[in-house]
């Protein structure tokens, strides 16, 4: 291969995917490198247990892996990938039925970002956590996964429009949570 793979569209790995062993490898590679942070934050975002997430976040790639070599997704690779991961995850919770505290939830935060960021980053995780399934969802998508609302509509079943009205409504909800702490922190 002359060119990069990290210079390949992804309609242009999908199709190295069907071909030879090596290329294939390659190729997954690359997606696997493209998408894999984004793929991790939703699963951890959604189960909330990162060893559980994690679990989820490998199955996704594997059934990814298999999936695509038989038939071409009809979405883009990350809203494949989400769907794929969102099956996974509805799965887990309807088989577990376990609740979730915030606390279990992991996210790694830069060491330069300062402790009122830090602590803003926490409160937000906080509020998304209070927020509905799948609002809870649909805003990891938007946010975290930069989805369109077409990409969400698709993974989630749901219309653009709905999918707009969940993101609008859990952002609204989102800011009513942390009002009272955001004007605390910032209190002059």
């Amino acid at each position: 291969m002359d060119r990069k793979l990290s210079k390949y569209t992804d309609e242009e790995l999908l199709r190295l995917l069907k071909g030879s062993r090596k290329e294939s490898e390659q190729a997954f590679t690359e997606i696997y490198d493209r998408y894999a942070l984004k793929v991790n934050a939703y699963c951890r975002t959604i189960i909330g247990n990162k060893d559980q997430a994690e679990d989820i976040f490998q199955e996704t790639f594997i059934r990814f892996y298999q999936n695509v070599r038989v038939e071409h997704p009809k979405s883009t690779i990350i809203g494949y990938l989400i769907k794929i991961a969102r099956n996974l995850c509805l799965n887990y919770k309807r088989d577990k039925k376990q609740t979730v505290s915030i606390d279990t939830i992991d996210y790694s935060i830069p060491a330069d970002v300062s402790f009122e960021d830090k602590e803003l980053n926490d409160l937000i995780l906080f509020a998304i956590d209070l927020l509905d399934n799948e609002t809870k969802e649909v805003i990891t998508m938007r946010v975290f996964n930069d989805m369109s609302y077409n990409e969400i509509a698709e993974t989630m079943d749901i219309t653009p429009a709905r999918a707009r009205y969940l993101v609008f409504n859990g952002k609204q909800k989102i800011k009513q949570i942390l009002d009272p702490y955001i004007k605390d922190i910032y209190k002059y």
